[in-house]
């Protein structure tokens, strides 16, 4: 299969090019192998206890994953891509879709990253949200990653990653029902990679509506501009 070529098996919407496995929504294994952390370690530290038990939903290859390890927190990491765990050192894994996670077990902080909380189908967020308040800890919290408000509307842009990859959103069109579909391209000087995904823009009314009804409560908002969120049982 030629390096531009999407794969099949995709869920709607969602598909990549480039080499390497690609996961049902379109994610390069190879591609989030060589991504940094940025600030996201930093971020999440600073919001829970030291040492904490962290449930880590959409765990990807262990972008972030690694760095909480080295932090002395004890993750267990989820995803649904088995080529995406393999690349994980250090944590217990589970492979299961997140919506359908059940742990029988509770966690002092879960995380959901990764802008998943964006995904177009509302049947599958509120799953994800009922994952997060089923698998948190009553005196727990949950990590919430949001999308910036106005990543919808400039576009295309572009940022260096510190990994050497030039990361650029081409482009974000309506397909209905408030959605758009995200053109994504990644850069690296001897391979490219692009993802096409859809997401849900949100209102922060609509987030913490859509949190409400799965138990959980807006805490603080942990960065500036609103992006990292810690929420708690309601």
């Amino acid at each position: 299969m030629g390096q531009g070529q999407p794969r099949q098996g995709y869920r709607q919407g969602h598909q990549g090019t480039g080499p390497g496995a690609i996961t049902p929504d379109g994610c390069a294994v190879e591609l989030y192998s060589r991504l940094s952390a940025r600030t996201e370690p930093e971020v999440i530290a600073a919001a829970v206890p030291a040492g904490a038990s962290v449930l880590e939903l959409g765990c990807g290859a262990g972008r972030v994953t690694h760095p909480l390890l080295e932090r002395g927190f004890a993750v267990t990491a989820v995803d649904e891509s088995a080529e995406m765990l393999e690349r994980i050192r250090g944590a217990r894994t589970v492979q299961s879709p997140i919506e359908s996670l059940e742990l029988d077990e509770t966690f002092d902080v879960v995380m959901l990253a990764s802008y998943l909380v964006h995904v177009g189908e509302h049947r599958v967020r509120d799953g994800l949200l009922r994952t997060c308040r089923r698998h948190v800890a009553d005196d727990g919290c949950v990590l919430i990653q949001r999308e910036g408000l106005d990543w919808h509307t400039v576009v295309p842009r572009e940022r260096v990653d510190p990994a050497g990859c030039t990361v650029r959103i081409v482009s974000s069109d309506p397909v209905g029902d408030g959605v758009n579909s995200v053109l994504a391209e990644y850069v690296f000087p001897d391979v490219r990679w692009t993802q096409t995904f859809r997401s849900r823009p949100l209102t922060k009314e609509a987030f913490e509506g859509y949190l409400d009804a799965a138990g959980l409560v807006v805490d603080s908002y942990l960065t500036d501009d609103g992006t990292w969120v810690r929420a708690v049982p309601r």
